[in-house]
């Protein structure tokens, strides 16, 4: 059972300062003492809640990826396996595994998290993890994550969407999404929710040293100053649905 979530931002190493800075401004935390061998880890702290999002300088490329906080890893990592994941690798107490398409995540103990912070002056949450998947892929994907997870699961509100919601009460959601380049490799991103309030935070981040890239039918594109892509979505900050 999972009793957690956590949405990792991945950025290069090089932009660790900026990633750190940025990531803290846009979700209205504070940040955490760095952790690692090479003070690659930091969590972002909201007030008056459990953190649900941290933050990992790569050695290169950048995307995210989704921790999962269980009671016993060692058996997620099993019922991770039996599902068509594969183990990457195995560390004291927690383990790095990726989805049929290559999607990594992490198996993790749960360390008594339980307060969902509230959305950023009631406008704006980082609640989900959109996950990148080519095409071909796509099914044995949209089959994984529910199995991985035991969550609901849906159609979007394109054809190319699908989510893997959480029980109330976990911070983050997953999303699929199918790309429509063969070619592309599988990746993840992280997606805000700002509701009605798209524009006003969009202009936020960019004053924050965001750029555009494009615009969708419900979500803008953003680049942050670390070099990442990551997309503000029209869904509600409090529900994480559309409409």
């Amino acid at each position: 059972m999972i009793r957690w979530t956590y949405a990792f931002v991945d950025r290069p190493a090089g932009r660790w300062a900026e990633a750190r800075a940025f990531w803290s401004a846009v979700t209205g935390t504070g940040v955490s003492a760095l952790r690692g061998d090479d003070g690659e880890f930091a969590t972002l702290l909201p007030a008056g809640a459990d953190p649900c999002v941290k933050l990992q300088a790569v050695r290169e490329g950048g995307g995210a990826h989704l921790d999962f906080c269980v009671a016993d890893p060692v058996a997620f990592t099993a019922h991770a396996v039996a599902a068509g994941a594969r183990t990457l690798a195995v560390h004291d107490g927690w383990a790095v595994l990726a989805s049929p398409a290559g999607i990594a995540f992490c198996a993790v103990p749960w360390g008594g998290e339980a307060r969902r912070a509230e959305p950023l002056d009631g406008i704006s949450r980082l609640d989900q993890v959109c996950l990148d998947v080519p095409a071909d892929a796509f099914d044995a994907e949209a089959a994984f994550w529910p199995a991985l997870t035991g969550w609901a699961t849906g159609p979007g509100a394109l054809p190319e969407f699908r989510w893997v919601r959480p029980p109330a009460g976990l911070p983050v959601r997953v999303l699929l999404q199918r790309l429509a380049d063969p070619a592309a490799a599988p990746g993840a991103h992280v997606d805000l929710a700002c509701g009605t309030h798209r524009e006003q935070v969009a202009a936020a981040h960019e004053k924050l040293g965001a750029t555009r890239v494009a615009e969708g039918a419900h979500w803008t594109v953003l680049r942050d100053p670390a070099g990442g892509v990551y997309c503000l979505t029209a869904r509600d900050p409090y529900t994480g649905t559309l409409g």
